[in-house]
């Protein structure tokens, strides 16, 4: 009993020690994926997750990521809203989260879209008609949304991705760091979970613009 107790005691260390170490491999292969991986390819788009934002397509993000993961549009009462596809659990090596991946779709065929698709009960959520999935298929993904499993701070972020160029206070309850060479913007809530949003660099000096208003 004493030795099966030992063994289940060493088996818990060894668990949390693989928790608290989340970035260490548990050999020499190179973990690739990571959040803080992020590549400025040469014709400034940036690359995450294996997704090159505003290239990579949906298709192509299904074959990187997994087929496992939820299509629709998300919507108000009276807003076109966005085609998005969630991931329940996904896995950046050892760091896990939810995932949601922003389709680029122009207005008017997601508008379109939306008149066909079925509303999820009484949600935001509402799934596309089936002869919009091929449209869906190759729509490229514009923007990243990744809610790690644990805890973010301001100290962990900058050990992981540097000083931010700015961090805007919305309000009492949350932060956004930003990272404009990246096309990141860490979201830090008091309250909720923290958000990792990719988008493009290019397109970073609006989205700013937006957390003003």
């Amino acid at each position: 009993m004493k030795y099966l107790l030992a063994l289940l005691l060493i088996g818990i260390v060894a668990a949390s020690l693989v928790f608290i170490k989340q970035d260490v491999p548990p050999d020499d292969t190179p973990v690739t994926g990571l959040p803080w991986q992020i590549d400025i390819l040469p014709g400034g788009e940036s690359r995450v997750f294996g997704i090159t934002l505003g290239r990579t397509t949906l298709h192509e993000a299904m074959e990187l990521l997994g087929r496992d993961m939820e299509l629709a549009i998300i919507a108000a009462p009276r807003e076109t809203g966005t085609l998005e596809a969630y991931y329940s659990h996904h896995s950046s090596g050892p760091i896990t989260g939810k995932l949601i991946l922003l389709l680029d779709v122009d207005p008017g065929t997601l508008s379109a879209m939306l008149e066909r698709a079925f509303q999820d009960g009484g949600t935001r959520r509402h799934h596309l008609h089936p002869d919009d999935l091929p449209t869906a298929w190759q729509a490229p993904v514009r923007v990243i949304n990744f809610m790690p499993s644990f805890n973010l701070d301001v100290g962990i972020a900058q050990s992981r991705f540097g000083t931010p160029a700015e961090i805007i206070q919305v309000d009492t309850q949350q932060k956004h760091l930003l990272y404009p060479d990246k096309g990141l913007d860490l979201i830090l809530s008091e309250d909720g979970k923290e958000v990792l949003q990719y988008l493009s660099p290019d397109e970073f000096s609006t989205h700013r613009a937006q957390l003003q208003h």
